[in-house]
């Protein structure tokens, strides 16, 4: 890697951290604990190479999601199913889920999203915590139920 292209780097991954942050809704005492945790530092900046891949990897693997950068008319390549493909791997079944449930009902991202702020106050399915995703897909199956079960009614 080139002199210039490290500082480059660095300030990517620093931005991305921030962002990270403030996607995940951590307020900033959770924050710092987690750099203390994870990068053994009390900010950001102090953060080496190595260290700043740890936090953004634990950051990734509670949700967090980064968005590609659509600069000056290039083409947003980001799939409908980009939530679900983005995800943690762990959570990618329940995601999977959740998403073919809204498909068959011909739903939009929009409705699931819906469910997770009016049950948990989260803005969007992707930050949900592992117990809660299990909430909203049971959620979505008891309305697949019902609403199978008022089709099949005389």
């Amino acid at each position: 890697m080139s002199a210039m292209a490290a500082p480059d780097k660095r300030r990517r991954e620093l931005a991305q951290i921030h962002i990270a942050k403030a996607q995940l809704g951590l307020d900033e005492e959770t924050y710092r604990a987690m750099l203390r945790t994870i990068g053994r530092v009390n900010s950001a900046a102090d953060l080496g190479d190595q260290g700043r891949k740890a936090v953004l990897d634990h950051l990734k693997s509670r949700g967090f999601v980064a968005k590609q950068s659509t600069k000056k008319g290039a083409p947003d390549t980001r799939s409908t199913w980009a939530w679900v493909n983005n995800a943690a791997a762990d959570r990618q079944p329940l995601l999977r889920k959740a998403a073919m449930i809204l498909k068959e009902a011909g739903r939009e991202k929009a409705y699931v999203d819906g469910i997770a702020k009016q049950m948990f106050g989260v803005e969007r399915i992707e930050f949900c915590a592992s117990n809660q995703l299990h909430r909203i897909v049971s959620a979505l199956v008891y309305d697949q139920r019902r609403r199978a079960a008022k089709a099949s009614a005389p």
